[in-house]
């Protein structure tokens, strides 16, 4: 019964209390982080060098990108499993996406198989996966690059809607915190915080300068560290301007703080793919850097992932999510009695608690951008012998960077071109 029927059954031993809904989507993120680790194993040089040994896998290598050519494909093995394997979850998360269109409670029979049939759910990401490896390669790695571009920033786009969410609350709960209790400890916490997150931003950005710039050439590096510091202070100070600070109270620096410290990290990830060898770290080249960066950009993208299984306190954002508000979803009576024991129950007979499809989109994209992150956003180049990245790597994560300070900053002066709206 627990390989067919709902998904509380498998946990109810452990997890008296849970929801279908709040389990599906564990499990359905599980799929996830399963994913990911098989494709961060098929990057282990030791593991990269026994795909050789799957039948058909180099076979075909020397159309790679529609151009006939003898070429070692042991050069990029591993790139190209992690875009099988990053193909393959895409596609199973697509799949239960259109399944699950127009899905509104779980009496809609699309519900049961949203919520059970889990044992079948696993076989069918590993036939996609094990028939992924087998779709010749032709033009499939060039496209399926700009495919996980395209992807990519559209998840990066609702990683930031979501921190600029979370930074928001973070500052308003700890302001209410401090009006109803001691407000020197929680204002003496703001402070410090604010401080870390400033110093690490300095402290990054000096790095930046010292090591992806010259005094003579790199003035790509040059332009985009500076922009974004420009950026960075500008909506610091437009944060604790009067006019905002009357409009948001709770608006102030540690927002501004974690959308600065943010934004470094992305002007440093979008250095790190700059093409030219000569303006980037000795230590960030080749796969020694792709490693690096993988070490530090899987662990928020695969994190964020989650981020369909979070309620926000804000009945906007809950909306732009599709997602269940605080308390909202419980079902009548909580979890039923079944010989003295919690069983979990069926929250969602009067409506979802969360979009289905687009919950399956998120992962999606999630799939899509950890793919990117794993090859450290390259492909190869022309000569089918060296990996490469291209400027559009670079571009994507400097204009996300930009469109995330826009958001923040919109979400600051808002109030004042909109008066006639609430934005309590």
């Amino acid at each position: 019964s627990c390989l067919c029927g709902s998904a509380p059954c498998l946990l109810c031993g452990c997890c008296p209390s849970a929801k279908n809904s709040t389990i599906s989507r564990l499990l359905f993120t599980f799929f996830l982080f399963l994913g990911t680790l098989v494709s961060i194993i098929m990057i282990i040089p030791g593991v990269e060098k026994e795909l050789h040994k799957l039948p058909g896998f180099c076979e075909g290598s020397g159309s790679v990108l529609g151009v006939q050519t003898n070429v070692d494909c042991s050069s990029f093995l591993g790139h190209k499993a992690v875009y099988r394997m990053g193909f393959a979850m895409a596609a199973f998360f697509c799949l239960f996406a259109a399944l699950m269109v127009c899905v509104r409670s779980s009496k809609d029979p699309r519900a049961a198989l949203q919520n059970g049939f889990w044992f079948f759910k696993f076989l069918v990401l590993v036939g996609i996966t094990v028939g992924a490896f087998y779709i010749p390669d032709g033009a499939f790695t060039s496209v399926w690059f700009y495919f996980g571009v395209v992807g990519s920033f559209l998840f990066i786009l609702i990683q930031l809607v979501l921190l600029i969410d979370f930074a928001h609350s973070w500052s308003q709960r700890w302001l209410r915190n401090a009006d109803e209790g001691s407000a020197k400890g929680w204002y003496a916490a703001l402070c410090t915080i604010t401080f870390i997150f400033y110093a690490a931003s300095i402290a990054a950005i000096v790095l930046l300068y010292i090591y992806y710039t010259k005094p003579e050439g790199c003035t790509e590096g040059k332009a985009f560290i500076s922009i974004n510091l420009i950026l960075c202070l500008i909506v610091s100070v437009v944060s604790i301007l009067p006019k905002i600070q009357e409009a948001q109270p709770h608006s102030g620096l540690l927002q501004a703080s974690l959308i600065t410290l943010y934004t470094i990290y992305v002007t440093w990830a979008a250095l790190a793919n700059v093409p030219s060898k000569s303006h980037t770290p000795r230590v960030w080249r080749g796969k020694g850097g792709a490693g690096a960066l993988t070490a530090v950009g899987v662990c928020p993208s695969v994190s964020l992932g989650l981020t369909p299984l979070r309620s926000s306190d804000h009945p906007q954002v809950n909306k732009l999510m599709l997602t269940e508000e605080s308390g909202a979803g419980a079902g009548p009576g909580g979890a039923e009695e079944e010989g003295g024991v919690r069983r979990a129950y069926d929250n969602e007979q009067d409506g979802v608690s969360y979009n289905y499809t687009f919950f399956h989109l998120c992962l999606l994209l999630a799939a899509l951008y950890i793919m990117m992150t794993l090859t450290n956003w390259y492909r190869p180049d022309e000569s089918l012998q060296v990996l490469r990245s291209p400027w559009t790597a670079v571009w994507v994560k400097i204009c996300s960077s930009w469109a995330g300070l826009l958001l923040y900053l919109w979400t600051l002066v808002a109030p004042l071109l909109l008066p006639d709206r609430d934005f309590s």
